[in-house]
């Protein structure tokens, strides 16, 4: 995918999540503060994909952290990249570790980072954690706040 702004073209009407992630169409705006360090963050509590072996469903809860340079993501954007892997196949490690490098790819931030709260498949849940940059000096990160999972014990 090309790293180029689009215009707001998801705004104030319906659209549909591409077919795949590969399709799916990102949009950054400029940053109102890109001499300031803070952090944007964005969860996804409700992230689906495919198992590529059985094409079963799997669910994540994602946390996606950023410091952003000159763009921000457009969250509306965000939402439809990450609903489009509904349909495909895809294994924990790849999605979550994907996300993160297609993000940083697209925004150029000084620091990213996904977590990947997956729940159990095959009664084991697999948590993925990707990181990139250092967090500026001074910058407040606040935990996820995502438990590990527990099951019933």
């Amino acid at each position: 995918m090309p790293a180029r702004a689009r215009p707001l073209q998801h705004l104030r009407r319906p659209t549909r999540a591409a077919p795949s992630p590969e399709a799916a169409a990102l949009v950054r705006v400029p940053n109102p503060h890109p001499d300031t360090p803070y952090v944007a963050r964005f969860a996804a509590p409700e992230f689906t994909t495919l198992c590529p072996i059985t094409g079963q469903p799997d669910f994540a809860h994602f946390v996606i952290d950023y410091v952003p340079g000159k763009w921000l993501v457009e969250s509306k954007s965000l939402k439809l990249y990450l609903a489009s892997f509904r349909n495909v196949g895809g294994f924990h490690e790849d999605c979550t570790v994907g996300i993160g490098k297609r993000l940083t790819a697209f925004l150029r931030p000084r620091f990213l980072r996904i977590g990947g709260y997956w729940y159990p498949r095959g009664g084991m849940p697999i948590d993925v954690f990707w990181q990139y940059g250092k967090l500026p000096a001074g910058v407040w990160l606040p935990d996820q706040g995502v438990a590990s999972y527990r099951g019933r014990g």
